[in-house]
């Protein structure tokens, strides 16, 4: 049974109702303009005068002005709170990629949930925020980042890998949580890096989004 509430041949932008950087949320529209917002997403959508194509989540934060100018059908309640507002709106998505604005910075154990279910999340997600990108590591992604840019990584569970194009290469390591972790490598040519299995996050300087998205194929 397909229980996508949104579908799009073309990659999505996912607003949240975190740290707010209109910024960060334009570089999203312009690859992505179709806007679904996560609950109070909605709220921060309306004011940058963006109306959602649709808004997913349980309501308990979204605003009645927002739910007086969306129209009804539009809004989509999910009310079963086993999972955040995120997870909802990513399950109920089907696109080549959803590109996520107002989700990082604030509250850190927002965050922290967020990171958890983008780890998990088998699509391709970019978490777009004032000053980093963050995204699920695939078993094996290309990157042709300028040198010296900072390059980490973060482990959500037991995972390892291979590398070039990092000062200090992963190979042989085993990253964990509680373990070792990857953060604040530097590039020093085009990046190769593969991974044994699902968890680990990347996280680059918002400067590198482009590049992503070329790696995705989702831009030429």
């Amino acid at each position: 049974m397909n229980n996508k509430i949104l579908h799009s041949a073309e990659p999505v932008t996912l607003v949240g109702g975190g740290d707010h950087d209109e910024i960060a949320l334009r570089e999203c529209l312009r690859y992505a303009p179709k806007v679904v917002a996560a609950d109070s997403g909605a709220d921060v959508a309306l004011s940058c005068d963006i109306l959602p194509h649709a808004v997913i989540g349980d309501f308990d934060s979204l605003s009645d002005a927002a739910k007086a100018t969306i129209p009804p059908e539009r809004l989509h309640h999910v009310g079963e709170q086993n999972s955040t507002d995120f997870e909802k709106c990513l399950r109920s998505i089907e696109a080549p990629a959803v590109l996520c604005a107002g989700f990082l910075g604030a509250r850190l154990d927002h965050q922290v949930a967020v990171l958890s279910v983008l780890a998990r999340y088998e699509g391709r997600c970019l978490l777009v925020g004032a000053v980093d990108i963050v995204f699920a590591a695939p078993r094996h992604i290309a990157l042709d980042l300028p040198l010296g840019s900072r390059f980490s990584l973060f482990p959500m569970g037991a995972v390892t890998g291979r590398s070039s194009g990092l000062r200090w290469p992963i190979d042989g390591l085993d990253f964990a949580p509680d373990g070792r972790i990857g953060t604040s490598n530097e590039v020093t040519g085009p990046v190769d890096l593969e991974t044994d299995g699902a968890g680990m996050l990347v996280i680059l300087p918002r400067s590198g989004f482009a590049q992503v998205l070329e790696a995705w194929g989702v831009i030429g």
